[in-house]
């Protein structure tokens, strides 16, 4: 099953660029509950995610994808404001106020072992 999947990110309080791009999903969106990001923790630390979007937080939806660089990698995608982290076990509200927290318009992952399935 291969289908086409666009991605439209507005720029906002929680992502301050738009993005736009193109996917070809090789299976159906699932929900994600977090992401292990490397960019902050060399060694990876796992994150909780959520879409994001004019109302605040939404379900964040992965999927596996045709990638160029990797052959197939996993986009990690939410809301038309893209999608926010926050360290694992915290159970502060999701918040654009939060120092803790962070957005972006996605993330792709070369390694699913990187991404905790709901």
């Amino acid at each position: 099953m291969q289908t086409t999947l666009f991605l439209d990110v507005e720029a906002g309080e929680n992502c301050p660029y738009s993005m736009q791009l193109v996917f070809s999903a090789l299976e159906e969106s699932r929900p994600v509950h977090g992401v292990r990001v490397y960019h902050r923790e060399p060694s990876g630390a796992l994150f909780q995610v959520t879409g994001w979007d004019a109302d605040g937080p939404c379900p964040a939806q992965g999927v596996q994808v045709e990638d160029s660089g990797q052959a197939v990698a996993y986009l990690v995608y939410g809301g038309e404001g893209g999608i926010r982290f926050r360290p694992a076990g915290s159970e502060r509200p999701w918040s654009i106020d939060a120092s803790d927290q962070w957005g972006e318009s996605h993330v792709l992952m070369a390694d699913e072992a990187d991404v905790d399935w709901a």
